[in-house]
């Protein structure tokens, strides 16, 4: 089914942390903990989502020389309205995501999505591109605080109650400050991008042996 070719090819294929490399200043500040990395994902998939679905709606009547200020507006309003809900009902994970919460505007995924796809597709599949982006960068998120959780504490825990404890006797502590974040996205992108090299020979062998 072309939606479902299209999910894949938004979280697999357009990954935007391991793939297009937007979004790692988030990717590594919020990944000290899994509920952090869950708790923006989630908002980053809401704006990421409506965000889209608006731009794409209002493209014919958006004059090209404003485009940019006028996605700046639409993507700022929905993330107004993340910031709020969270203060309201989710104090704590918005106290802890903090700053990063408003710098959603200026997301480079949100802003790159939005000129790069919700500007020159369908509502439909603005709609698609924007769930399957925003579940890319929360399990590539998701991804890097599980490592850095089992090698930097020796535990995955979260909500402060549910988890593992004490899969590592000696953690390597220093993948838990800010530089082991750097490190672990970095044996990842390497890891992803040997990944697809290798695939990208396997199909070009193939059409060789083909023709």
């Amino acid at each position: 089914m072309p939606i479902l070719a299209d999910l894949k090819n938004a979280i697999i294929y357009s990954n935007p942390v391991f793939v297009l490399l937007l979004g790692l200043c988030p990717t590594l500040a919020v990944t000290t903990s899994l509920e952090n990395a869950l708790g923006m994902g989630m908002c980053v998939i809401f704006v990421l989502v409506l965000s889209n679905v608006t731009i794409s709606a209002i493209k014919n009547f958006i004059p090209h020389q404003v485009r940019i200020p006028v996605y700046i507006v639409i993507i700022a309003t929905y993330v107004t309205v993340v910031n709020l809900a969270m203060e309201a009902y989710l104090p704590d994970l918005y106290d802890q995501l903090g700053l990063y919460l408003e710098l959603i505007v200026v997301n480079c995924i949100i802003l790159g999505r939005a000129e790069a796809f919700a500007s020159r597709n369908s509502v439909s599949s603005s709609f698609v591109d924007g769930i399957g982006v925003g579940i890319g960068w929360t399990l590539a998120a998701l991804l890097v605080s599980f490592i850095r959780g089992v090698m930097g504490n020796g535990s995955i825990i979260i909500w402060g109650d549910i988890g593992i404890r004490g899969i590592l006797e000696t953690p390597a502590t220093a993948i838990g400050l800010p530089y082991g974040g750097f490190l672990t996205v970095g044996v990842l992108l390497a890891a992803f991008a040997y990944i697809g090299n290798r695939k990208k020979q396997k199909s070009e062998c193939k059409g060789v042996e083909r023709w």
